[in-house]
């Protein structure tokens, strides 16, 4: 009888796992590269990486590693949990809304034809 990890594993364990996925996406995205060319650098299907991205429990930790690996060669899976990659930051930077601050009287006279 086949079992799925997903229907097994504790919920605050898929949490963990929907969260490693999506540190991946986000350096993947942050070092401007495609889903199925870290795919295909990794050695994966492109169904694999995506699954790895949506913190699929059943997928392997060598593939984990692997993709992680074509993404940022050198970098560990601490590194990825710690989310120190500089990409990551600047791609955080890049997200972050900026609020618009109402216009003073003065401000709204100057620009009133």
């Amino acid at each position: 009888m086949k079992v799925t990890q997903a229907a097994v594993l504790a919920p605050n364990l898929a949490s963990e796992a929907r969260k490693l996925g999506a540190n991946l996406a986000r350096l993947r995205i942050a070092r401007g590269m495609k889903q199925d060319q870290a795919a295909l650098r990794a050695g994966l299907s492109r169904n694999t990486a995506y699954r790895l991205e949506k913190g699929d429990p059943g997928v392997a930790l060598g593939q984990v590693l692997r993709y992680l690996d074509a993404i940022v060669p050198g970098k560990t899976l601490l590194d990825l949990l710690a989310e120190s990659d500089p990409a990551l930051a600047a791609l955080s930077a890049q997200e972050q809304r900026r609020r618009a601050r109402d216009l003073s009287k003065r401000e709204l006279d100057e620009i009133d034809f």
